[in-house]
């Protein structure tokens, strides 16, 4: 009996459908375990992903001090009326946004200029800074 993909198998034999093509069998049907699949895809995903390095946030603030705080303030609290508060924010949001200025894809005149020489593990060190720093609100009376 000819193997089940071979052209043998496909070729009219005055029986059936004329070019009939075979089933091919799914993954599961040659018992692939679903576990192993999944793990497979996972660590595929995981690596993919590639993660910087842990933030430092000591030099994070270091380098927030001298970029930052002129307009967000020593401790993330905006000291110009038309800066955003920083502290407290979260550290992917911020990344996100200093990333979109370093490549202009966000653009403000000053913003885009601090942002263009940062490396990532500086933005990440930043945002962890900022994304540390915990606020507290209490309702006016």
């Amino acid at each position: 009996m000819p193997a089940p993909f071979t052209a043998s198998a496909t070729a009219t034999k005055g029986k059936g459908r004329a070019g009939r093509v075979p089933r091919v069998p799914t993954v599961f049907e040659k018992g692939v375990n679903m576990r192993i699949l999944t793990i497979v895809c996972l660590a595929g995903l995981t690596s993919a992903l590639a993660l910087p390095a842990a933030a430092d946030i000591a030099a994070g603030k270091a380098k927030a001090d001298m970029a930052c705080a002129v307009c967000h303030g020593a401790q993330g609290i905006a000291t110009l009326p038309n800066a955003p508060n920083l502290a407290g924010q979260p550290q992917i949001y911020l990344a996100e946004q200093l990333k979109n200025y370093r490549s202009g894809k966000r653009t403000h005149e000053v913003m885009g200029v601090i942002a263009k020489p940062l490396t990532d593990q500086e933005i990440e060190n930043m945002s962890a800074w900022y994304a540390s720093l915990q606020m507290e609100l209490r309702e006016s009376k």
